[in-house]
């Protein structure tokens, strides 16, 4: 069934003005995006994914919409650039990462757990189009975490390297400082409407049943 995006947009707005109406006028600021010429991730398909037999493997696992309609998350930082910080922050530490699809949920709990069940480390990020991500591992209730990272507005590249980074550092069975998570409080109501309809288009964009599908990496 299609979706009225403006009359969804204009309903959210009345109930984010609402929540918001005693709040302070001044909106969160987006989160830097690096300046030079914009890439396009290239998410090509390589086969289901299968479980991993290499310890030093993080999967990255994205959601059906991360690097194909959806190129940008909630503040128009590129997918590509979020993809090449979390693989840098990975290999700075000496591993492998792996990319995998996930189509039966956009859930970024369920993209997490399952790729770090399939991850040969165990370990793994999920990550949705919007921006929010998580660090999972396999022995894990998929509701829980190793690192949550939900105000996605308020995430840079430096903070989405660490991620990388830290993904790695887990999976080599260290216990890392956790990654500074910024807050504001006027993060959720001034994005709210976006939000609500980048889930959509990434909930409409769910293959239920599908199983996860490796992905190689390239950007034009």
């Amino acid at each position: 069934m299609a979706v009225n995006e403006e009359l969804l947009k204009s309903i959210i707005a009345d109930v984010v003005k609402e929540m918001s109406a005693d709040a302070p006028a001044e909106a969160p600021k987006a989160a830097p995006v690096d300046e030079g010429p914009a890439e396009t991730l290239v998410l090509t398909p390589d086969g289901e994914a299968q479980k991993g037999t290499a310890a030093d493997e993080v999967i990255i696992g994205v959601s059906a919409q991360f690097g194909a309609e959806q190129q940008t998350n909630i503040i128009g930082v590129p997918h590509a650039q979020i993809m090449k910080e979390m693989i840098a922050g990975i290999e700075e530490e000496g591993m492998k990462a792996r990319v995998v699809k996930v189509y039966r949920s956009g859930d970024v709990a369920v993209i997490g757990h399952d790729c770090a069940e399939l991850s040969g480390s165990g370990v793994a990020i999920g990550i949705q189009s919007r921006g929010t991500c998580l660090i999972h591992q396999a022995d894990l209730p998929q509701l829980g975490n190793l690192e949550l990272f939900p105000q996605c507005p308020l995430i840079d590249l430096d903070t989405y390297r660490q991620i990388g980074k830290n993904a790695a550092r887990y999976a080599k069975g260290e216990s890392p400082e956790p990654v500074p998570v910024k807050n504001d409080q006027m993060a959720r109501p001034a994005y709210q409407a976006r939000a609500a309809l980048l889930y959509l288009k990434e909930v409409q964009s769910v293959v239920l049943g599908k199983k996860p599908v490796n992905m190689k990496v390239s950007y034009k």
